[in-house]
């Protein structure tokens, strides 16, 4: 099952910063790559998904981290929760590990 992603105005901005950026080029690969993954199955082991417990969203979602990039300094992450729609995954943000 494929799920719909959508992305918040802010998870917008992280990927426009990551596109413009120089020397990122690796970074936008490994997040796209990771998205295409996510979308396609988000348990998928390449992912290392888990819930993370810090961040809040409204109507008290589970939100949820996945890997773009492993193994790397300042490794960027995805957060997200599922809907609000069915097979709908909200992302919130794609930042650097925190």
């Amino acid at each position: 099952m494929n799920f719909e992603l959508s992305f918040t105005s802010e998870t917008i901005n992280n990927l426009k910063d990551i596109k413009r950026e120089r020397g990122t080029e690796n970074v936008w690969k490994s997040v796209i790559k990771a998205l295409k993954l996510l979308s396609a199955d988000p348990r998928h082991q390449g992912l290392h998904t888990h819930m993370y417990k810090t961040i809040k969203v409204p109507d008290d979602e589970k939100v949820f981290e996945c890997y773009a990039q492993n193994m790397t300094p300042n490794a960027y992450r995805i957060f997200f929760y599922y809907g609000p729609d069915k097979n709908q995954i909200t992302i919130i943000a794609i930042i650097p590990h925190p």
